[in-house]
């Protein structure tokens, strides 16, 4: 009895012995295991954890900079930026209460419920590695105004989620309010704002918009721009980025006291123009009223200060509205001063006749034979409007004699032509500060045919840009001095210092001062006695200009029904303010003619006439019919352009 007793107590304390071991064991094990995983996340993964731990605590804030606005030479402003919203939602905060908050704020949004409900509506993406993770947040809307946010704010704070919270526990209250505070959320959105709408939209083009990750990887938006100044000077006045790192606690609110950085933005510079508004609206209402009149394809302007190469207004017809892209079209956003080349056509004439004159080969009043208004060279006949008979150089340029520019060119001869048509400027780009600028076509002498040196002197076989044509003349009313055109006049930052200032430049002299001045005199007659710029003339300055009418070119032939119609002239003539281009392509013939002399010397007229009166350009004589009155600029009207071109 005692031997079994014993051995059962043998067994039990055997059995005992095994349990400890066995419950020592997954003590001991388990140790390990911890030890294992502490050594694992603590010393294998601590970068992975560490940067796990800050994902969730720590944010960079990006501080974006307000772009820098575009002023004219008065300050007036023509572009600027306004902050606006992006309401986004946070879909993993919102979860199945996302049809209570799309009733609430479906109206401020202007959607409709369902439609606001399924973009609210949890579900789940698969990402990179083919795991399905749920889509945490989505864009509502863009382009939101404050007020409309403020609105949004208001609604969210006061929803009741159809609970009593008297009546639920302190998580479900908690819950409910991190919905009301963070489930609807806006990203602040920088939008390109033209106040003056189309006024030199041209000049300063329009902007787009691109999209980078931030360090918190929210998706953000950054405008940049596409065309114009806003293209040209984007990097100088985008700025440059702040930023600012956060920690945050768990329910996403900021530990001030743990703020490590805060590096505050650097507005984008402020670009300060040549154009004047004044001008630019004087020039865009009278060219409005010339397509109104004309129905041409387009019409074009520039008005330039001579001595400076500073351009005071620069437009185009058609037109477009920066602020609405979606409603331009390709031909209505093309500035038609630097990307459209033709044969300037009797301009041209300039050209040939300062390098006769710059040559010693002819003056003024020496004398050449016109041949009554026919004349053939290598066989191929060349015409005047009138028969003339003789006529001085001086004369040739007023009544814009083809055959007589021909023959001085052809006394030059091509080298000397050539070398001349290069000098003003012609078969380069002028430099101006906007994209998409042309060279123009100026053939070598090699190509040139056995009739060339007689055909482009009248503005044949010469393709250029209204500008490249503005500024030539520009050089005769500058005293022979060609200038690089300006735009901008300098850039300065948000406290009006001067950072970048532009010094007008000087391209180089293709002819000498005496010349200049003796081209000045023969423009003058132009518009001053029986010339062909009668209709450019003002009453109270002398003006100096050309006309040019230029048969276009299609399928390689010239047309009797397609014209590029323009005048170019300046005034005060002998100490030039302004000179003035207007170009017109294929005025209608049916409504008021074709010639220059017709249709854009008018409109230079008038341009001309309210610019100095704007500008209070002193005047050289007063008649004593007519008082000064000061021009205060009206509203402009548009005309709509023609689509079928």
């Amino acid at each position: 009895m005692a031997r079994k007793k014993a051995l059962t107590e043998s067994l039990i304390r055997a059995t005992q012995i095994r349990r400890l071991c066995f419950f020592a064991g997954c003590i001991i094990t388990g140790f390990i295991a911890l030890g294992y995983k502490l050594v694992d996340v603590q010393v294998v993964q601590h970068e992975r954890f560490t940067q796990l731990a800050k994902q969730n605590t720590e944010r960079t804030i990006v501080r974006r900079p307000k772009r820098g606005d575009i002023v004219d030479a008065k300050g007036t402003v023509l572009a600027t930026s306004k902050m606006v919203h992006t309401v986004c939602a946070d879909l993993t905060i919102l979860t199945n209460h996302y049809v209570t908050v799309a009733k609430e704020i479906a109206p401020h949004l202007e959607m409709t419920v369902p439609e606001l409900a399924e973009m609210l509506r949890p579900r789940t993406r698969r990402n990179t590695n083919g795991v399905d993770v749920p889509v945490r947040s989505v864009r509502l809307k863009r382009r939101v105004e404050p007020h409309i946010w403020e609105e949004i704010r208001e609604t969210m704070r006061g929803i009741s989620f159809g609970v009593e919270e008297d009546s639920i526990t302190v998580n479900a209250k908690a819950a409910l309010n991190r919905i009301r505070r963070y489930g609807i959320y806006e990203e602040p959105q920088e939008i390109r704002y033209y106040p003056n709408q189309t006024l030199a939209s041209h000049v300063l083009g329009f902007v787009g918009t691109t999209e980078s990750v931030e360090p918190n990887g929210r998706v953000v938006e950054s405008i940049v721009g596409r065309d114009g100044l806003e293209k040209t000077l984007d990097n100088a006045l985008t700025g440059v980025r702040g930023w600012r790192q956060i920690e945050t606690d768990i329910m996403r609110r900021e530990v001030a006291m743990f703020r490590d950085q805060d590096v505050a933005p650097r507005p984008g510079l402020k670009a300060v123009l040549t154009i004047d508004a004044g001008v630019q609206h004087i020039v865009e209402r009278e060219l409005s009223a010339a397509f109104e009149r004309h129905n041409p394809v387009s019409i074009s302007c520039v008005v330039v200060r001579p001595s400076t190469g500073e351009i005071v207004a620069m437009a185009n017809l058609p037109t477009f509205n920066p602020n609405d892209l979606g409603e331009a079209k390709p031909h209505e956003m093309r500035n038609r001063v630097i990307t459209d080349q033709a044969e300037p056509g009797s301009t041209f004439k300039i050209v040939v006749a300062a390098a006769g004159i710059n040559e010693g080969e002819y003056d003024l009043d020496d004398t050449i034979y016109c041949e009554n208004g026919s004349f053939y060279f290598a066989g191929i006949p060349l015409r005047d409007a009138h028969h003339f008979g003789t006529l001085t150089v001086e004369g040739i340029i007023a009544h814009s004699s083809n055959i007589g520019s021909a023959k001085i060119g052809i006394k030059l001869g091509k080298e000397r032509l050539y070398d001349y048509i290069r000098r003003f400027g012609f078969g380069e780009r002028t430099g101006i500060m906007l994209p998409g600028e042309i060279r123009g076509t100026v053939h070598k002498t090699e190509r040139w045919s056995g009739a060339s040196i007689s055909r482009i002197p009248m503005g044949h076989e010469v393709d250029c840009t209204p500008l490249q044509m503005v500024m030539a003349m520009a050089a005769i009313a500058n005293r022979g001095t060609l200038m690089k055109p300006m735009l901008v006049d300098r850039l300065v930052d948000e406290n009006d210092r001067t950072m970048v200032k532009y010094e007008p430049q000087v391209v180089r002299n293709p002819i000498d001062s005496e010349t200049a001045g003796k081209i000045v005199q023969a423009l003058k007659t132009t518009v001053s006695t029986n010339g062909t710029g009668l209709k450019a003339k003002l009453a109270y300055y002398t003006v100096a200009g050309k006309t040019g009418t230029a048969q276009k070119l299609v399928n390689g032939r010239y047309v009797n029904n397609k014209h590029y119609s323009s005048f170019i002239g300046f005034f005060p003539a002998d100490n030039p303010e302004l000179c003035i281009s207007v170009v017109i392509d294929e005025p209608d013939r049916r409504r008021a003619g074709y010639y220059g002399s017709e249709t854009a010397a008018p409109i230079f007229q008038k341009i001309a006439q309210h610019a100095a009166q704007y500008l209070a350009i002193p005047p050289e004589h007063i008649p004593d019919e007519a008082p000064i009155e000061r021009t205060v600029p009206t509203p402009i009207a548009y005309a709509t352009p023609r689509t079928d071109r």
